[in-house]
């Protein structure tokens, strides 16, 4: 689940207008079908959206927190798929990257796009290794990730490493959105990555950083059901080794359309949990200064009668990616309590807050 991936209606809209053949079809998300590794760390070109996304908190030698986001997305347009040019823009790759300062107050955030193709952008299949002008993220053959981010507003140079085992979301990666079975996603999870390098904001030096961090990977034609108008997610790095995930979508003045999630102890137990099992209830709203979006940037999410805390680690994370997907969201570092009590950190994504949105 996504927030910038709402936005590509844009761009497909756009490219659509360059041809007039039949659009393509895109491959459906059917339960049943079992994630083989390394190939599903890679690209599924022919479905319609695809994302790559690595969020978590660093800390500075002196102790400073901060919070860090790096997508890319992969998205097959409706361009003619038999014409032969170079040109022909059949798939896009996106790119966002972002930074939490309290020190700052506000995300720092760049972000960019381009067609695949002439070796300036892409997404390979057979394993991660994605590639937008010099942003890049490989996944290296010991497992671990190298991202690499340079722009103007800041530079990230990090090596995520796995510290354990994939967690592999709904059935066997088949992950519902909805009552009905076409409004799903194929998508897993690598929580407690260990983070290392280094960040740089504009006009500064990098500063050394160690953290942890947690990376989705999900892919699909149609996730979300038509009434749908945005989605709260969350993925959490536990103190004890555990992980959490949960997310909700929710439909027009802001009932719950559908809700999962899935808890991995630090024994190793995985257990999902049915919509009806999960809510979320909003506790403190924060008001945007720029888009006038209202978001409750403090939330509860109970969970089978255990009651979870999420509180920002600033009220202002939220990031405008109209530039490239058309998109306005919040996405930002949290800590995490249960019943009352701090016990990890992790990254909240609330979407629909500043419009209706649509794939």
């Amino acid at each position: 689940m996504r927030a910038a991936l709402l936005g590509l209606l844009l761009l497909f809209c756009h490219w659509c207008g360059l041809s007039h053949a039949a659009p393509p079809s895109f491959a459906p998300v059917a339960p049943g079908a079992t994630l083989s590794f390394p190939r599903d760390y890679g690209a599924h070109p022919e479905f319609r959206t695809e994302w790559w996304y690595a969020t978590g908190w660093l800390e500075t030698p002196d102790g400073k927190p901060l919070g860090f986001q790096v997508t890319f997305f992969r998205s097959r347009t409706e361009h003619d798929p038999s014409n032969p040019s170079s040109f022909a823009p059949r798939q896009l790759v996106i790119g966002h990257a972002a930074l939490s300062d309290p020190a700052l107050g506000r995300l720092v955030h760049t972000q960019r796009s381009a067609r695949e193709g002439f070796g300036l952008a892409w997404a390979r299949t057979g394993n991660t290794d994605l590639k937008l002008d010099d942003w890049r993220m490989v996944r290296e053959s010991s497992g671990s990730y190298r991202v690499t981010i340079r722009a103007n507003e800041l530079t990230l140079q990090l090596r995520l490493e796995p510290t354990q085992a994939v967690l592999v979301q709904g059935e066997g990666g088949y992950s519902r959105k909805g009552a009905s079975p076409q409004h799903a996603s194929h998508y897993y999870s690598e929580p407690h990555l260990k983070v290392s390098g280094s960040v740089g904001r504009a006009g500064g030096a990098p500063v050394t950083v160690t953290g942890s961090a947690w990376l989705d990977h999900e892919w699909s034609s149609q996730a979300l059901q038509p009434e749908a108008t945005g989605w709260d997610w969350v993925g959490a790095n536990l103190d004890d080794g555990g992980a959490l995930m949960a997310f909700q979508i929710r439909k027009e003045g802001g009932g719950k359309l559908w809700a999962h999630a899935t808890h991995r102890d630090a024994a190793g137990k995985i257990t999902r949990y049915a919509p009806d099992e999960v809510v979320f209830t909003p506790v403190a709203l924060w008001t945007s200064p720029r888009t006038k979006a209202v978001y409750p940037v403090s939330m509860d999410i109970t969970i089978r009668g255990a009651r979870w805390q999420l509180r920002p680690l600033q009220p202002d994370q939220e990031l405008d990616s109209r530039r490239s997907t058309g998109a306005v969201y919040w996405e930002g570092a949290v800590t995490v309590g249960r019943n009352g009590k701090r016990v990890g950190r992790g990254y909240l994504e609330m979407t629909g807050y500043a419009g209706h949105m649509k794939l």
